[in-house]
């Protein structure tokens, strides 16, 4: 190569190389300082791309096991509130037990044991309205499936975890009746003393008794005899049961003959008897079980869906007949979002547990429900029974299902989670973070590359003085 003084090639060459050096050493110290081996796009366009969607499902993971926790403390609230109810449940049952006694218990004993069972049926009402977690109530119906009727004659008790959310036709084809006898016209008052007996129960009534107090009389017995006395609007008495149904029934004599001018209770001396009918009908055009005046579906889409109908028009003794309408039921399960991804929801269904809404349409049973029963005499406390183990058997089963909830879906998602999320996170740690054992040796390198490169660089800068000597 020629020896030149106004082209210094080799100067050039040398701070090409230094500029290169310097600038892998600058690389090095950013990513020892930052901890990072990329920083910017430019460090490694793809790896980038990989990383940020890492980091971005590592938020998600970390937040999705943040809302299964949450959601476990939700399902716990609802499960410790149904406990307390099992504990109540449980402590009806045993008055019920008492009641059913008969031979023991008195008058006062029973009403003492209705009493506390009514106190008790209030409390699991409050436990259930109030029973929340923040603002959000969880034993009331608002976190499951609940249900309303167009038609005011009817009224939606109650859903299942099987009933599916849509618009049911209802129809009532038989309708549900309550037991009823009528005595013959009572126009005048009552002549002479006379003892009426009602379902084994006897009342007596004295002598100058109009029907209207005669009535009265009657129905001051009504918690022991579950009948009801009224006036049937043609100057006589009407005895008809509180309940609806095959298992209401009517049972009333008189020591003293119908007649005697309409001064007697007209109940006469031969037995007056009466049996209630079951209601028959259609939920969304399938045929559902009739107890009393409840419907329940047990088939289709509406299964679990049980309502109520109501009397006839001017009638006290039969509900509605015919086409009643529609009803909706809406699914309002608590949703829980336990994914880091779009849609990765589970939910849960946490039906209503006041007591109108348990131990519903038992077969062969006076009461319809839990908050209707009464242990007043044998045969209600026997059928109360009934109820009230149907009611210990739902909340038993809504608990196990919430702890089944808790313990495969939230406990094993969130376990699982986590397993998830330390991969995600060792996989975004290869990608994105400094290996400082490998970027110290580099480190060491450039540094070692710039300060030579430093030394070569004078020395080429200074190749031009050679001239100097040939001249």
């Amino acid at each position: 190569m020629a020896l030149s003084v106004n082209t210094n090639v080799a100067s050039l060459t040398a701070q090409n190389n230094l500029n290169r050096s310097s600038n892998a050493l600058n690389k090095s110290i950013e990513r020892l300082s930052s901890g990072l081996k990329i920083n910017r796009g430019a460090d490694g366009p793809s790896a980038l791309v990989i990383s940020e969607k890492n980091r971005a499902q590592i938020a998600g993971l970390n937040a999705a096991i943040e809302n299964a926790s949450k959601a476990t403390a939700v399902v716990q609230t609802a499960e410790g509130a149904l406990n307390e109810i099992n504990s109540l449940l449980t402590r009806v049952r045993s008055l019920a037990i008492d009641s059913a006694n008969t031979g023991v218990n008195d008058e006062d004993a029973l009403a003492a044991n209705q009493a506390e069972i009514s106190n008790a049926l209030d409390t699991i009402n409050r436990i259930a309205n109030n029973t929340q977690f923040g603002n959000r109530k969880l034993l009331d119906g608002s976190a499951g499936k609940s249900g309303s009727a167009a038609d005011t004659d009817v009224t939606v008790l109650g859903t299942t975890a099987s009933t599916t959310g849509g618009t049911y036709a209802l129809s009532v084809s038989t309708a549900a009746e309550r037991a009823n006898v009528t005595a013959t016209t009572q126009t005048g008052n009552l002549a002479a003393d006379e003892v009426v007996t009602v379902n084994n129960v006897a009342i007596s009534l004295s002598a100058g008794l109009s029907r209207t107090q005669v009535i009265d009389r009657i129905n001051e017995f009504t918690s022991q005899t579950g009948v009801v006395a009224e006036d049937n609007g043609s100057n006589a008495t009407r005895l008809r049961s509180v309940a609806f149904g095959a298992n209401a029934s009517v049972e009333a004599i008189s020591n003293t003959a119908a007649g005697g001018a309409g001064t007697t209770s007209g109940i006469g001396t031969s037995l007056l008897s009466d049996t209630g009918v079951d209601i028959a009908g259609t939920i969304d055009g399938l045929a559902a079980t009739g107890v009393g005046n409840v419907l329940t579906a047990n088939t289709g889409a509406s299964n679990g869906l049980s309502v109520s109908v109501g009397l006839a028009s001017g009638s006290t003794v039969a509900s509605a007949t015919g086409a009643q309408g529609n009803a909706t039921v809406v699914d309002n399960s608590l949703v829980f979002q336990i994914g880091p991804n779009e849609n990765q929801t589970v939910n849960v269904a946490v039906d209503r547990v006041n007591p109108g809404s348990l131990g519903i349409g038992v077969a062969g049973n006076q009461f319809s429900n839990l908050g209707e029963i009464d242990v007043t005499s044998a045969s209600k406390a026997q059928d109360a029974i009934g109820v009230i183990d149907a009611s210990i058997s739902e909340v038993a089963t809504l608990r196990g299902s919430l702890g089944a909830f808790q313990a495969n879906t939230l406990e094993s998602t969130a376990n699982n989670l986590r397993a998830t999320l330390e991969n995600t996170v060792n996989a975004e740690s290869v990608i994105r973070d400094t290996d400082f054992a490998s970027e110290i040796a580099q480190f060491t390198k450039n540094q070692v590359l710039v300060q030579a490169g430093t030394s070569v660089l004078s020395n080429a800068n200074q190749s031009a003085q050679l001239v100097l000597s040939l001249l």
